[in-house]
């Protein structure tokens, strides 16, 4: 499983030139889904989501969580953070979860990270415009696997 979090001060994601979600002041979430993904890997990645110490403290210092902030999560599928470019210009999307596993997986992910968090969502398998403001630009990857690799 892979997430790229950005901090935001505003994000949102359109479906047929209509907003389906929006935030303000927090972080915007790419998530994909590979094979083998389980709810262990949810729980690990929504756990490091939530408490990235990525917002200013009162000195300036990355010190606080989305947490800490009150702020929200805007979370967006997205297949192709498993794209494959070893071979030719052409990216190989082999390595994505298939659709309907995807879509349990990314359905269970925003269920997860609901217990903590206010959380608006894009729509699965839909062709989505996002627009967001990175602020910093802060940008961060997450990867499951390195859990699995710590083991």
């Amino acid at each position: 499983m892979r997430a790229i979090v950005q901090r935001v001060t505003s994000s949102s994601v359109s479906v047929n030139n209509k907003v389906v979600g929006k935030i303000e002041n927090g972080l915007m979430v790419l998530v994909g889904f590979t094979n083998n993904d389980t709810l262990k890997d949810i729980e690990y990645i929504v756990k490091k989501i939530v408490n990235l110490r990525i917002f200013d403290d009162e000195n300036g210092i990355m010190n606080k969580s989305v947490l800490d902030v009150g702020g929200k999560i805007l979370s967006i599928s997205q297949f192709t953070l498993y794209a494959d470019t070893k071979k030719g210009n052409r990216p190989s999307y082999i390595n994505a979860l298939n659709r309907n596993e995807a879509k349990i997986l990314y359905d269970t992910f925003n269920e997860q990270l609901s217990k903590y968090i206010d959380v608006q969502t894009g729509m699965f398998g839909e062709e989505m415009m996002v627009s967001l403001v990175n602020d910093g630009p802060i940008t961060i990857i997450l990867d499951s696997e390195v859990m699995k690799n710590d083991k």
